[in-house]
C-alpha cells in the first residue's frame, strides 16, 4: 500500500473535458498513511451551472461567483501534486479536465496513477454498481457529502487503504501506479461570427472585454456568449 500519494476529485459542467469546466478540485495529500495537508477550491467556470449540475452537486452560480478564474486554481493545484501519484475513482476523467485546463496555459501534467474503479471491476465484479457510493456503503465507509470535490476524495482514499488491505497482496498488479494517458486535442479558434457577435454583445453592454480574442477558443466563444445573454 502506498503511503504517501495525492487522492483527488473534481466537480464539473459536464462529462466532456474539452467542452466542459471544472467548478471544483478537492484533494487530500496523504503522507506515511496520514493527511498531511488538503487542497478544496471552486473555479469561476465561463458559462452558468445548469439545473442538473446543481442538483447533483449541490453548487450554485452563487458559490463560484466570487471564485478565481480556473487557470490559477489549475496552475496552484499542479503545484500541490508535485511528482506525486495520483489517485481517483475513475481517475481519467478526472485526469483529463485537469490536464486539458494545464495545457490551455501550456502546462504539462503527465502522471502516474491508481484506479479504485478499476480495482472494484476486477476484485468486485459480483457487485451490480462500482460506483464511490455503492463501494462506500458496501465496506461502511462514511461520505458526509457525496458529490463534493473534497469529500469524494477522503472517500477515494478510505476506499484505496481498504481494498488494498483486503486484496493487494494476491492482485499486487492492480495497485501498481500505472502512467495515466489523455491526448488533449487541439483547441478550435473562435469563428468570425462568434467575434462579431461578442464585439456586439460587449457595445451594448458598455462593458470591457475580459479575454484576447486573438486566442479565444470556439469553446471558450461558446460560454462566453451564452453567459453574456444570459446575463
Amino acid at each position: 500500500m502506498l503511503k504517501s500519494y495525492i487522492a483527488f476529485d473534481i466537480e464539473t459542467t459536464g462529462l466532456d473535458p474539452t467542452e466542459n469546466e471544472i467548478i471544483e478540485i478537492g484533494a487530500l495529500k496523504v503522507r506515511e498513511g496520514k493527511v498531511a495537508d488538503r487542497f478544496i477550491e471552486f473555479l469561476r467556470p465561463l458559462s452558468p451551472i445548469s439545473p442538473a449540475i446543481t442538483s447533483l452537486t449541490g453548487i450554485t452560480d452563487e458559490m463560484v461567483a466570487d471564485a478565481r478564474e480556473s487557470s490559477h486554481v489549475v496552475r496552484d493545484f499542479l503545484d500541490f501534486c508535485g511528482d506525486d501519484v495520483l489517485i481517483g475513482h475513475n481517475v481519467i476523467f478526472d485526469y483529463s479536465f485537469v490536464k486539458c485546463s494545464a495545457a490551455k496555459d501550456g502546462l504539462p501534467f503527465e502522471k502516474k496513477g491508481i484506479d479504485t474503479l478499476k480495482i472494484a471491476k476486477k476484485v468486485l465484479a459480483h457487485l451490480e454498481s462500482k460506483s464511490l457510493g455503492t463501494l462506500c456503503e458496501h465496506y461502511h465507509i462514511e461520505n458526509k457529502s457525496a458529490h463534493r470535490a473534497y469529500h469524494d476524495a477522503l472517500a477515494t482514499a478510505k476506499l484505496y487503504q481498504t481494498l488494498a488491505h483486503y486484496y493487494e497482496e494476491n492482485e499486487p498488479k492492480l495497485f501498481r501506479p500505472a502512467q495515466l494517458t489523455y491526448k488533449v486535442r487541439k483547441p478550435q479558434p473562435a469563428t468570425a461570427k462568434q467575434l462579431a457577435l461578442l464585439e456586439n454583445l460587449v457595445r451594448k453592454r458598455g462593458i470591457r472585454p475580459e479575454w484576447d480574442a486573438k486566442t479565444l477558443t470556439r469553446s471558450e466563444a461558446s460560454k462566453i456568449i451564452d453567459r453574456l445573454l444570459k446575463g
